[in-house]
């Protein structure tokens, strides 16, 4: 960045000179350019918005202080003029100083001030009559003579560039002056009274904006002083519960959120967003950056459009250039700077400059398909380019199916991505406002592919942005690789004007999707058995579908929470605990066999057991494998390795196998394809119905379950209590990417001869059945680790045993 453009409390410095001389009368100016000079142009323009007229001259090649003004002497030979300093912060009187140069009738007159330190500086000595008797560039302590320097402001006459040589490198202090001076010519000293700030170290940059929120410098602040020295901008939203202490700014439209705390000399620029928990002081902050909860700031300087994530730590003299990404939880030390467009991963400890490589690895896809913050990491933008390269993966003249949750931001991000695929000749079918698991089946009935968008579960200001494949499945890992390396080359396919994409809006799409579920699963005894059920939409998109299939179900059905909430799209682990809690006392209260609660987009359910009490997730998946293997007695199911191998023992009973897979959703969906799979889980409320689909599916798993118990007879309290305990824990560690290959090769080391497991991960089973995991986590700098004994002491005894080794390891 130009240092002219360094904002100064949200101004570029050349803002604030430029409005100096305006105030002094100077309106017609010159600016010299060379470094990213389209930048100084783009921003300034002619100067009609200062009501200036500004012309500019390009150096092609460096000219030095002198040959810069040399260059632009067609615009400064018919009169006196003044040059400044577009990266120097004043407030000096250049009237006075153009009055004292006229009085004095010389050549040129220096404009001096007086520093505590002027080894940085020129430094000047004057007569009584002011005129200069010496100079001397940057000395040493030993040669100090005078603590008045050279400001770089001077008034001269255009006899001047009879004295600089076109188009070379001159230099007014070390070349001109003396020239000047030996010839015996007139060259004054004026020194002037008031502030003036080099801005050319980090120190002074800092110092810069904490002088101008303490008034010790003239200038115009764009805002409103709320409070002595809090100014506010225009827009700017700080909550109630935040805590600012001035002198501080907060830029237009930037916003501080409830327990923010905002110190002395912080500056917010403009659409700067502060989460919940942050603290700075002395931290300068530029425009559109976002800072996440927990995350501290102090004495640094952070550059525009740059994202510092949740817990991140950023020290005194730290600078991060534009376009940064700091992970979660990570330390840049004191002094350290990052450049621009680098990403420093999660829990990471830096303490070296990051210049040319990345601290960390950002892949698009996690675990829950492109995941990112609102407008900050997930933004209309990059949603019309990940649409585009997507399109470009599948054949012109292709159809997607498009879908969401009701949130208002998963809306406009869809029609986004809708003209993004349309202008990329692919036709869509958009579903608006769904369940995802009717998404994926209306996307398994014709389609490329499809899209799904929906807030991130727990994370109200997150959303997930879900790519399925022509079954309606997840993409594949290789067809995540591809999109993202045409994403990462931006090779977008652009469809000419007769191939633009149709545009459609699928009807009874309800209606035929419950008809499918009913068709496909067993529900015989449903109307015999007189059940009573009672089910929680929770605000959600399930209670669209839940009509249409309740009503064919032939089941008493006690239906809550039904109605859409836009502003609650997802909800926090504490409110699904409370919402099971309530759902508890309704099923004990009304005498029902049992109540689910289904998540916000209909793909995962929550079981309650007849009398009230919430079945856990892993625990779920043991009765309702024990239902399906009690119902089936054959065949095959589809678990996670990090599955209780409690779940064996359910299969075994029954005579059903178990098929270990991945923790891949996609592993697992794939697996359950297969012929004599009847039933597939992940322990977190997920479950896969064969023979409708083979993705996970909250509706079809509800009308299954209900056909299940209506013909075992036995209530969920009772097939819980025949199925052993499982003593399952589980830990994560943060590990650098850096050591990940390390900490996987030193357990398969420290495995020895114990029996090794690799179908995810490694798995170590004990000579007495204990087994321990280890997963490196493909989108964060963190393992997983699960531990399973005989009882709590002996899983946690391994897990400890485990983290052991894996920490030596992380550490490098």
């Amino acid at each position: 960045m130009p240092k002219p453009l360094l904002p100064v409390v949200n101004r570029p410095i050349m803002e604030h000179v430029l409005r100096l001389l305006k105030k002094h009368g100077l309106t017609e100016t010159v600016v010299t350019v060379q470094f990213l000079a389209s930048l100084v142009r783009n921003y300034f323009g002619d100067g009609e918005e200062l009501g200036m007229s500004l012309t500019y001259a390009t150096e092609e090649s460096p000219l030095g202080t002198a040959g810069s003004v040399k260059n632009a002497e067609e615009a400064l030979k018919d009169d006196s003029f003044l040059v400044i300093s577009g990266d120097a912060l004043t407030d000096f009187d250049l009237t006075d100083l153009i009055r004292f140069h006229k009085e004095k009738g010389g050549l040129v007159t220096v404009c001096l001030t007086r520093v505590p330190n002027p080894l940085e500086f020129g430094i000047t000595i004057v007569d009584d009559a002011g005129r200069v008797e010496r100079f001397l560039e940057k000395p040493t302590w030993g040669q100090v003579f005078s603590d008045t320097v050279n400001t770089g402001i001077y008034v001269m006459e255009p006899e001047i560039f009879d004295y600089v040589a076109a188009d070379e490198s001159v230099d007014w202090s070390g070349d001109v002056f003396p020239q000047l001076m030996k010839e015996g010519k007139p060259i004054y000293g004026y020194v002037a009274e008031g502030y003036w700030e080099d801005v050319g170290t980090h120190e002074s940059y800092v110092k810069a904006q904490a002088d101008v929120l303490e008034g010790k410098v003239d200038v115009e602040i764009d805002g409103f002083e709320i409070s002595p020295g809090v100014w506010m901008a225009e827009g700017a939203e700080v909550d109630p519960e935040a805590v600012v202490r001035g002198p501080a700014y907060i830029g237009d439209y930037a916003k501080v959120e409830a327990g923010a705390e905002i110190r002395e000399h912080t500056v917010l620029g403009s659409n700067v967003v502060v989460k919940r928990g942050a603290f700075l002081h002395r931290a300068v902050v530029h425009d559109n950056v976002f800072v996440g909860a927990q995350t501290n700031l102090r004495g640094c300087v952070v550059g525009k459009n740059t994202d510092v994530m949740r817990a991140a730590r950023i020290d005194e003299g730290a600078v991060i250039g534009d376009e940064c990404l700091i992970g979660e939880e990570s330390i840049i030390s004191g002094d350290v700077r990052v450049y621009p467009f680098k990403t420093i991963e999660e829990g990471a400890v830096v303490t070296n400059s990051v210049i040319w490589e990345s601290r960390g690895q950002k892949h698009l896809f996690g675990a829950r398909g492109v995941s990112g913050i609102l407008n900050v990491e997930i933004t209309p933008e990059l949603a019309v380019r990940l649409a585009g390269a997507y399109a470009t993966t599948l054949k012109k003249g292709s159809t997607v199916t498009t879908a969401r949750d009701h949130s208002r931001g998963a809306r406009a991000l869809k029609r986004a991505m809708i003209s993004a695929l349309q202008t990329s000749a692919i036709n869509v079918r958009d579903l608006e406002n769904v369940p995802m698991p009717v998404a994926r089946q209306h996307t398994a009935r014709g389609s490329a592919g499809g899209i799904y968008i929906r807030t991130t579960p727990g994370v109200p200001d997150s959303v997930d942005i879900i790519f399925f494949d022509q079954r309606g499945a997840d993409l594949s890992q290789a067809a995540q690789r591809k999109l993202d390396r045409v994403y990462a080359r931006q090779e977008y396919r652009r469809a000419f004007p007769g191939e633009i994409g149709d545009l459609s809006f699928p009807a009874n799409v309800f209606d035929s999707y419950a008809s499918s579920v009913l068709k496909s699963i067993d529900t015989s005894g449903v109307a015999e058995a007189n059940l009573k059920v009672v089910v929680d939409a929770a605000h959600g998109n399930a209670g669209l579908v839940l009509p249409s299939l309740i009503g064919r179900l032939g089941v008493d059905a006690l239906t809550i929470n039904a109605g859409l909430d836009e502003s609650r799209p997802t909800e926090t682990a504490e409110e699904r605990r409370a919402g099971l809690v309530r759902l508890g006392e309704v099923v004990a209260s009304s005498r029902a066999a049992f109540g689910v609660r289904f998540d916000p987009v209909g793909e995962r359910i929550a079981l309650v057991d007849e009398n009230g009490a919430i079945v856990e997730d892993e625990r779920a998946l043991l009765v309702f494998l024990d239902l399906v293997a009690a119902d089936r007695r054959k065949g095959r199911v589809a678990l996670p390795v990090t599955t209780t191998r409690i779940a064996e023992q359910v299969a075994a009973f029954h005579g059903v196998q178990v098929q270990w897979t991945t923790t891949s959703p996609d592993h697992l969906t794939t697996a359950t394809a297969q012929d004599r799979m009847s039933f597939g889980a992940d322990g977190r409320g997920g479950f896969v119905v064969p023979e409708f689909s083979t993705v996970f599916d909250g509706a079809a798993a509800f009308a299954r379950l209900v056909g299940l118990v209506a013909r075992t007879q036995l209530t969920l309290s009772q097939i819980d209590q025949r199925i052993p305990r499982a003593h399952l824990h589980r830990r994560s560690l943060a590990t650098p990417w850096a050591n990940k290959g390390l900490v996987m090769r030193s357990v398969v080391e420290a495995a020895g001869d114990r029996e090794v497991d690799t179908t995810d991960g490694v798995r170590i089973v004990e000579a007495d059945g204990r087994w321990c995991l280890i997963i490196p986590d493909p989108a964060e700098a963190v393992t997983h680790l699960w531990a399973e004994g005989p009882d709590d002491a002996a899983a946690e005894a391994l897990l400890d045993e485990w983290t052991r080794v894996v920490d030596r390891a992380g550490q490098g």
